[in-house]
């Protein structure tokens, strides 16, 4: 039975105060009153050009770097740590549809003649709205909490669901101090719950589920370096999941008892480029493996699905919309039947009064 989750609710942005600096400079003391030196013009006043060069030079102007590294790390969240004590809050909305056409074949065991032949066709719109989380520890180590609520409809048999998605927890750890030159590298990892609803406890003729079904855990490392006006940037991540049984789901004529997800492993590679202070824009390539999941019947049959193979194509639009506000703006393709024909989304960080600390 699905669970009644009301409305999805609405998440308020709260602009950021802006702080402001100004350079204040003391006049040098007048020279001996009884020297009648004569003092020229230029030496006595900075010219036009040191002027300028000062100017761009000031302690809280960004540089290039480091705003294209501000710009990259809203964008790729593996990548990002947050400073000691810091909180940050992001909120994330995703559009995915996915449509599949299937053909169901049952044959005789007798005869080896065809006894059911039909297509079944699927065609899902998913719409999930994420909150995150973030704190940090140290200022190498941050860990987060994502809060999902997922919306999700199936027009071709007119059915659909709202309910909470899988929470997760997650920890990424730079072990290595940054130096100039080389790149960063960050360590992460991320524990995802089952508290969405299981595809394997619904109704599956007539309900959706909202989750995964099963507990995983991901590990991973990722590398990125700076290299104006580019940021290179990889990943390769291993997830697991645990079994799940004591079920008692029907599936056609048999009843499902048990699953053994199977594990995957996957990477990621792109590259993010400044076109200016405000605008950014990156590309990405992503791939995944899933071994094959196994699953168990109540008269005792085994059943394995295909090794599945995700790749996808994602392109990302930054801009900057105040000095600390990034909105983040992508696009993906699915380049495999077991990805999402296309996917949207957006993020922007947003900011709980009275939690966000103070910079430094």
């Amino acid at each position: 039975m699905m669970r009644n989750w009301g409305r999805a609710p609405h998440l308020f942005v709260m602009l950021n105060s802006l702080c402001f600096s100004a350079a204040y400079a003391e006049d040098k003391p007048a020279a001996d009153a009884g020297v009648a030196t004569p003092t020229p013009t230029t030496s006595s006043a900075p010219s036009a050009d040191t002027a300028r060069e000062a100017l761009k030079q000031q302690s809280t102007d960004a540089t290039a770097d480091k705003n294209l590294e501000q710009v990259f790390k809203a964008t790729e969240k593996n990548y990002s740590l947050m400073k000691k004590g810091r909180f940050g809050s992001n909120y994330s909305g995703d559009y995915s549809y996915y449509r599949d056409s299937r053909i169901d074949i049952a044959l005789d065991g007798n005869s080896s003649g065809i006894t059911r032949f039909r297509v079944e066709e699927d065609a899902q719109h998913t719409f999930t709205n994420s909150l995150e989380l973030s704190y940090g520890l140290r200022d190498n180590l941050t860990v987060t909490a994502n809060l999902p609520l997922v919306y999700k409809m199936d027009t071709q048999l007119s059915r659909s669901a709202v309910g909470l998605g899988d929470i997760s927890v997650g920890m990424r750890w730079q072990p290595i101090p940054l130096k100039t030159g080389l790149p960063t590298t960050t360590l992460f990892g991320t524990f995802s719950t089952a508290t969405g609803d299981s595809p394997f406890k619904i109704n599956a003729l007539s309900d959706l589920s909202t989750g995964k079904g099963y507990y995983s855990l991901n590990t991973g490392v990722s590398v990125s370096k700076v290299t104006d006006p580019l940021v290179l940037f990889g990943s390769a991540s291993m997830s697991m999941s645990n079994n799940v049984g004591n079920l008692n789901q029907a599936r056609g004529s048999r009843i499902l008892t048990g699953v053994t997800p199977g594990n995957t492993v996957g990477f990621s590679m792109g590259f993010a480029y400044s076109l200016n202070y405000d605008v950014s824009m990156s590309a990405s390539f992503q791939q995944s493996i899933t071994a094959n999941n196994r699953y168990k019947f109540a008269d005792g049959t085994f059943v394995e699905s295909p090794t599945q193979v995700s790749a996808l194509v994602n392109f990302a639009l930054s801009l900057r919309t105040s000095p600390k506000r990034i909105v983040n703006l992508n696009l993906g393709y699915g380049l495999t039947e077991d990805t999402p024909d296309v996917m949207l989304g957006f993020s922007l960080p947003i900011e709980f009064l009275g939690l966000a600390a103070a910079d430094q």
